[in-house]
């Protein structure tokens, strides 16, 4: 089988290739390029996916392609990037809402415009691969294509690609999803491959987000959920909820950011226990494992990637999805994802939050 590998220059992408070319396949190594070289970014911090360390993970994608003895490729998706991740993320921001570019961009970008311009330039391959821990099976009655929890549940990224349609799922191959963290490094101690120590870059951005929003300083209030005025902000686009830091507010107890109003240009602020909420209202549904919930169900959800899935209960109509968890969950944040998991560890589906309850 030919398949094409996405690299990031990290260890995790490049036992993938190794694997793969180690189980007779022909791999093409393939890094896409999206890093805006003209524009101007204030606060540069350590390295990350959107970063100007882009460069030298390049490079370092090429030396581990040498190293396999397979081509490797750059392709420009700069403009894509910019277009369908960078400008929703200031858009999201500046309504008061908190996106997760990762997981668009992984649906759009990664898994949609860098396979999509490999082969435009020419390339066939029949196989896309990527170093995700996260596991692909398909279903023998259905033939439906099923994406699962990794087996490493603290590298996990199957929260990150539950949007993923069914055609994509049937066209890619994640490896990794039956090792652990360590296995990886340790295969490519073993196989010699020059990362293997490399660390993790899991940040989106390191820098101060207003490089890419680009917005005016707007002064705001911060304000109790009764509307007492506790003092002033430049814009509600520097905050998300639950944050706790950086709010320059004294109180009795620590302040959390529990809302935004960017009708008002308000930063709610409240104590910890104001910050929990019963559930949630999602749009922008996808459904992955499981055809619509059209009755309450019981399942496992996840509101953040870090999070270990709890209970709750959901619904779901064509174009809203309905969660009342089972105990009550901090910092649920509109523009977030919710992804829903059976007991099996298997993605059912998921959905952007747009309110809180």
């Amino acid at each position: 089988m030919k398949i094409l590998v996405g690299l990031s220059g990290g260890v995790d992408s490049a036992v993938t290739a190794y694997l793969l070319k180690k189980a007779g396949h022909e791999v093409i190594g393939a890094t896409m390029s999206i890093w805006d070289k003209k524009q101007i970014y204030k606060s540069l911090g350590k390295d990350a996916c959107f970063s100007p360390h882009e460069e030298k993970d390049i490079e370092q994608a090429h030396q581990i392609c040498q190293y396999l003895d397979i081509p490797y490729h750059v392709f420009d998706c700069t403009e894509q990037y910019k277009k369908v991740v960078l400008q929703n993320f200031k858009q999201e921001y500046l309504n008061g809402r908190t996106p997760n570019p990762c997981i668009r961009c992984n649906a759009m970008i990664k898994f949609g415009v860098l396979p999509e311009t490999a082969r435009e330039q020419g390339f066939q391959f029949d196989k896309f691969a990527t170093g995700h821990y996260a596991r692909l099976t398909q279903d023998e009655k259905t033939g439906r294509w099923l994406l699962r929890a990794a087996i490493d549940k603290s590298k996990d990224q199957s929260y990150f690609l539950y949007r993923l349609s069914q055609e994509q799922l049937s066209k890619i191959m994640m490896p990794l999803g039956d090792y652990t963290k360590q296995q990886i490094r340790e295969i490519a101690r073993e196989a010699g491959i020059p990362v293997s120590d490399k660390p993790d870059s899991q940040d989106f951005y390191s820098g101060d987000i207003n490089d890419i929003i680009q917005a005016e300083p707007k002064t705001g209030n911060f304000v109790t959920t009764d509307g007492k005025i506790l003092g002033t902000h430049q814009g509600i686009w520097n905050f998300t909820i639950g944050q706790r830091r950086g709010l320059g507010i004294s109180a009795e107890k620590p302040l959390y950011v529990i809302g935004l109003n960017k009708e008002k240009n308000e930063v709610i602020l409240g104590f910890a226990d104001e910050s929990f909420k019963q559930g949630l209202i999602a749009h922008n549904l996808v459904w992955t494992s499981s055809d619509l919930l059209s009755k309450p169900t019981k399942i496992l959800a996840k509101i953040r990637s870090s999070q270990k899935p709890v209970q709750a209960i959901a619904s779901a109509t064509d174009d809203e999805l309905k969660v009342e968890f089972t105990d009550m969950q901090k910092a649920l944040t509109p523009g977030q994802s919710v992804v829903l998991y059976d007991e099996k560890e298997y993605v059912l589906g998921g959905g952007i939050i747009d309110k809180v309850f």
